[in-house]
């Protein structure tokens, strides 16, 4: 049977606006894929987790498997938590964890959503991005608490999980601070077809294991 992929969540995946021009994630999907496969786009820039679980409504009858990039903008919209002035680093901790909290519920909602209807789901971390030093060292710790959740949240479902911090490491991989360029779509899709076990050649893994009750 002829495999069809959906690509589901943000700006990640739709990102064409931002290539000038150039192959987008899933233009550079359907070229490394095997032929016969097919690739359908309905992240769409701007999504939410709140946002994707409209996207699954959407997803054509005969898709065998999916790849979900979602939260960065849940994180986005948490980013005014920075600003908010705390006591002590107890009272700053306690703030993180209700946010983390409140994008764990949403997220786990979302992705329930995504695996109830192609249980062969790749899902992505969320990058760094290409900040400036000062911005970018306040990212990455910020961040820490959002892929925590994406992370934990794959591992009990079993899914295969693409690093997007570990993909999008050069700044040529972003057309601008935060948007992945068509250098940055072409590892993202070689990450995507590798994840969902439709890349040529092997690839290398990590796997998480976890102690389950006898």
């Amino acid at each position: 049977m002829a495999e069809h992929i959906a690509l589901l969540g943000d700006s990640i995946f739709d990102n064409a606006a931002y290539t000038q021009g150039l192959p987008d994630v899933v233009t550079h999907l359907r070229r490394i894929v095997p032929a016969g496969t097919t690739a359908t786009l309905l992240a769409v820039d701007g999504s939410t987790t709140a946002d994707v679980q409209k996207q699954v409504a959407k997803l054509p009858s005969d898709v065998s498997r999916a790849a979900v990039s979602m939260g960065g903008n849940d994180a986005i919209l948490h980013a005014d938590v920075l600003d908010f002035p705390v006591t002590s680093t107890r009272d700053a901790l306690a703030m993180f964890g209700e946010r983390a909290a409140m994008f764990e519920a949403s997220y786990r909602t979302a992705l329930a959503e995504v695996v109830g209807r192609v249980p062969q789901t790749a899902v992505c971390t969320i990058y760094n991005a290409n900040l400036p030093d000062e911005e970018a060292a306040l990212a990455r710790v910020s961040l820490m608490l959002f892929n925590d959740v994406i992370l934990r949240v794959a591992f009990e479902a079993h899914l295969p999980v693409i690093d997007l911090r570990l993909v999008c490491v050069d700044p040529a991989d972003y057309a601008n601070q935060i948007e992945p360029s068509s250098q940055g779509a072409e590892k993202i899709a070689k990450s995507i077809a590798a994840a969902l076990g439709l890349a040529t050649g092997t690839a290398a893994v990590s796997r998480i294991f976890a102690a389950t009750a006898v």
